[in-house]
C-alpha cells in the first residue's frame, strides 16, 4: 500500500477524499486511515502487528520489521490529525500472543501515541482476546456518533456501520490497462476500511465476500494512489 505523509492539513493538500457514513463526514487519508474532524476520531483497521514474528513462530521466516514500519506510519497519521479518540478495528495483532510478545521499543511507540487520548482496540478474528499490557480499552464493537464500529461487516446491519476485515481493493480497467489499489469502500450507509498494516494484502470488491454488503449504484471505491485518494464509482471500475 502506498501511504505517503504529505505536507499540510487541508484535504486537497494531503490528497484525501471525503465521504459520509449515515450522514457523518470522514476524510479518507492516503495512508489508509479514516478521520472525522467533528469528533476528533481517527480510525484504522487490520494493523496485523507482529505478523512477521507470528510467521517465524510457525517456522516461516519473514523480515521482522513490519510492526515498527506500521507503527511509524500510524504515528505520522496521528501527528497530522492529532485525534482525541483512536479506534483500531480488529486484527490489531496477527495472532493471540502478538501483543504480549511485542518488542519493548514497539510497545513504547504505542504508549507514546496513546498518551492524552482515548484508544479503543476492537477485537478481530486474529486477536479475539484483545491486547495485553497496552493502554486503551478492548471491546467487541463500539457505538459512537450514531455509528457502529466493528471488525467484520454484518450483512443486514443497520445503517452506519464502519468495519474492516475484508481488506478491500479495487481494480480500475481502461482498455488494455488495469490498476489495482487498496481502497475505502463506501455507499453512504456502510464503509469498509482498507488494511493499514504494511504486510497485508487486499481482496477485490468483485469478490463474493462483498456480496450483499453494498448498494452498487451508490458504491464508491476511494482508491489509494501514490500521492492521493481517487474516488471511483463501482460502475466506473469496469471501464
Amino acid at each position: 500500500m502506498a501511504r505517503l505523509a504529505l505536507a499540510g492539513m487541508g484535504d486537497e493538500e494531503i490528497g484525501a477524499s471525503v465521504t459520509t457514513v449515515a450522514g457523518v463526514e470522514f476524510v479518507c487519508d492516503p495512508m489508509g486511515a479514516l478521520y472525522c474532524e467533528a469528533d476528533g476520531l481517527l480510525v484504522v483497521s487490520d494493523l496485523h502487528l507482529e505478523k512477521g514474528a507470528a510467521f517465524a513462530r510457525r517456522g516461516q521466516l519473514l523480515p521482522p520489521y513490519d510492526t515498527h514500519a506500521t507503527l511509524k506510519l500510524l504515528a505520522r497519521v496521528m501527528d497530522r490529525y492529532r485525534p482525541k479518540l483512536v479506534v483500531s478495528l480488529g486484527d490489531n495483532f496477527h495472532d493471540r500472543v502478538g501483543s504480549a510478545l511485542m518488542p519493548q521499543d514497539c510497545r513504547a511507540l504505542i504508549v507514546e501515541m496513546a498518551r492524552g487520548r482515548d484508544w479503543i482496540w476492537i477485537t478481530g478474528n486474529h486477536d479475539p482476546d484483545g491486547v495485553s499490557g497496552l493502554p486503551g480499552t478492548v471491546a467487541e464493537s463500539l457505538g459512537f456518533a450514531g455509528l457502529t464500529f466493528r471488525h467484520e461487516p454484518a450483512k443486514g446491519a443497520e445503517k452506519g456501520e464502519v468495519a474492516g476485515h475484508l481488506h478491500p481493493a479495487a481494480t480500475l480497467r481502461r482498455r488494455e490497462k488495469s490498476v489495482r489499489r487498496p481502497c475505502f469502500a463506501a455507499d453512504g450507509d456502510r464503509l469498509i476500511m482498507p488494511s493499514f498494516g504494511v504486510m497485508t494484502g487486499g481482496l477485490d470488491l468483485a469478490h463474493v465476500a462483498f456480496r450483499g454488503l453494498f448498494d452498487h449504484s451508490r458504491l464508491i471505491a476511494h482508491m489509494i494512489g501514490k500521492e492521493r485518494v481517487y474516488p471511483v464509482s463501482y460502475s466506473g471500475l469496469k471501464g
